[in-house]
């Protein structure tokens, strides 16, 4: 009886649309397979045809497939076409294999995400789209989606950066080489158009399966051609930390991007995406959302360490007290300086100081300060000072050294990320059983001499 509703409901689905049920036609001719109990674990006591994959010993069943794919298809709209199922289903086990192999790391260090924490982000996501965690619940309900399930999700979202983070953000580190070698190009590029720009991203899992997951990705690009927003293709299936924002990286300017992605776009016209592009361990699919003409050269603006001394102290002692702001670090404030200038020194910092808001008796000191030079000594109101510049923005636009080293930082530690999971897999024992659609059906094809 069973059996023949799930029939009924498949064959439904065919007539009036894309549904949640079309896309689980496949889970339900898995369960009616036979059992085979080989390999699973002692403490799992469900149905055998009920698993879709083991994680060491942890059993994923073929109903967390069908949550997580409910999720995935009302978070999109409907807006994915039936072809795309297949792989949405393989996607979908994929995800959730990491997910376990996330938390079960995690739970080797003890680092545990707390329902507090939990709820906290469930109400972020709720207050997003304008309703509070209950409603947001509530629609999960109405749909046929566990509140757990969501709740599953975003526990695994929040403790691998944390792990990350934890264990090997120390050893993602940006040169200053790394930073001025972007801010060059940023430079050179600055008076080009800027682009807005969508990215999708396919972390390749080994090198044996680079051609699989090309294939994957053209599959993702034909689906786009044939009306597919590219928001909901980033949201179901892009690595990237943009997905959830359907791949939304901003306006970036020419030279911001890595040089090979930067080419990508380079001349591409608005509407168009590019073909997928191998880079870091990953295929990257991009989309050119719009462009701008880049932004006229403004006024210069520093930010300038600041330390004066009076007048009488002298020319000689005073220039060997202030020469040593150069070294003292005192950007970061002027509080705590790596070195003492003395007692009779004043040290400070101002922030984003345009040539015009500086004194005229110190302009001409500063105006063609580069970078972490020095000024000359000026004399003004029985005082003797000099300025230096911690950071120079040229009017361009261009991001501070700050916000470029925090940006390269993040791509660092998200390829550290992409391969200690990699690491993690391959030290794990995964069984992935549920098969893809096509696969099943193939497997159900008599063979050549009549079997």
């Amino acid at each position: 009886m069973i059996a023949k509703k799930t029939a009924s409901s498949c064959i439904k689905s065919a007539f009036i649309g894309l549904s949640a049920g079309a896309a689980l036609c496949s889970l339900a001719a898995a369960q009616s397979a036979p059992e085979n109990r080989e390999g699973i674990p002692a403490t799992y006591t469900g149905p055998a045809n009920s698993v879709a994959a083991i994680v060491n010993d942890t059993v994923i069943s073929t109903f967390d497939v069908q949550q997580r794919m409910k999720l995935m298809l009302l978070s999109a709209g409907g807006r994915i076409a039936p072809q795309m199922l297949p792989q949405l289903q393989q996607q979908v086990v994929r995800d959730l294999v990491q997910d376990q192999l996330k938390i079960q790391e995690a739970k080797k260090y003890d680092l545990v995400i707390s329902d507090d924490e939990i709820a906290d982000e469930i109400r972020q996501m709720a207050g997003q789209s304008g309703k509070t965690p209950d409603e947001l619940l509530a629609l999960l309900k109405k749909d046929g989606i566990s509140g757990q399930t969501l709740k599953n999700e975003v526990a695994s979202n929040l403790v691998w950066p944390r792990l990350v983070q934890g264990r090997y953000g120390k050893r993602a580190r940006v040169s200053d080489d790394e930073i001025e070698s972007t801010l060059e190009r940023m430079r050179s590029d600055a008076t080009q158009e800027q682009t807005l720009i969508s990215e999708i991203c396919i972390p390749v899992p080994s090198p044996d399966q680079t051609q699989a997951y090309y294939d994957g990705s053209l599959q993702l690009l034909e689906q786009m051609r044939k009306g597919v927003p590219f928001a909901v293709i980033a949201q179901q299936f892009s690595a990237c930390t943009t997905a959830a924002a359907g791949g939304d990286m901003g306006w970036v300017r020419a030279g911001e991007l890595p040089e090979d992605l930067d080419a990508a776009v380079r001349d591409l016209p608005p509407g168009s995406v590019t073909n997928p592009i191998s880079t870091d361990g990953a295929f990257m699919i991009l989309a050119v959302r719009d462009k701008r003409a880049a932004v006229k050269q403004g006024e210069k603006a520093l930010s300038l360490a600041y330390a004066a001394t009076p007048l009488s102290t002298g020319r000689a002692a005073a220039r060997t007290k202030l020469e040593k702001l150069a070294t003292a670090e005192a950007c970061a404030g002027g509080k705590t300086l790596r070195q003492d200038l003395g007692p009779d020194v004043d040290v400070a910092v101002v922030e984003n100081a345009t040539l015009s808001m500086i004194d005229e008796r110190f302009r001409p000191a500063v105006e063609n300060l580069g970078r972490n030079e020095l000024s000359e000594i000026v004399e003004a109101d029985d005082t003797l000072s000099v300025l230096y510049a911690c950071e120079v923005d040229e009017g361009l636009g261009i991001l501070s050294r700050a916000a470029i080293e925090d940006r390269l930082y993040s791509r660092q530690l998200e390829r550290i990320a992409q391969q200690y999971l990699r690491d993690v897999e391959r030290k794990s024992t995964v069984d992935i059983r549920l098969k893809s659609q096509p696969e099943a059906e193939q497997n159900r094809q008599p063979s050549a001499n009549g079997g």
